[in-house]
């Protein structure tokens, strides 16, 4: 028989560099999960990622205060201020742009997270996240 479920909990966690303290603690605390269990199940699994990449992560908690987890590709906005070499998006998106984006750079982040876009081809993808990048006020150029 399946194990009842309690929960998700969804948490945006840097990679390798899980802890008990807020936000892993308090959000595990709650379901009564063994919070360094999951920090080190974390840790061993993005460890291969680059440190300090923020990581998705949807956690399933049980009945039984077991749980699973399944993490994600870091959110697109993340590998756009990166490609474009800036801190953070424009304030006044649409008036000022804070950077550039080729749609060299736009299909490799594409790719990169294929699996978790709702797109079926890698052009479908690409327009996704061009349409993140122009509403983080980066410029698009072909």
């Amino acid at each position: 028989m399946a194990k009842k479920i309690v929960g998700y909990i969804k948490l945006e966690i840097p990679a390798g560099k899980a802890n008990p303290s807020p936000p892993v603690g308090p959000a595990l605390g709650q379901r009564g999960l063994n919070i360094m269990e999951f920090c080190k199940a974390f840790n061993a699994e993005t460890q291969n990622i680059e440190q300090g990449t923020p990581t998705p992560v949807i956690i399933t908690a049980y009945a039984d205060r077991s749980f699973t987890f399944v993490t994600k590709t870091a959110p697109a906005s993340f590998y756009l201020k990166r490609a474009a070499k800036v801190q953070k998006g424009s304030s006044t998106t649409g008036k000022t742009t804070a950077g550039k984006v080729s749609m060299d750079q736009i299909r490799e982040i594409a790719e990169a997270k294929m699996e978790d876009l709702n797109a079926y081809d890698v052009d479908s993808a690409c327009n996704i996240i061009a349409g993140t990048a122009r509403s983080m006020g980066l410029e698009v150029t072909e």
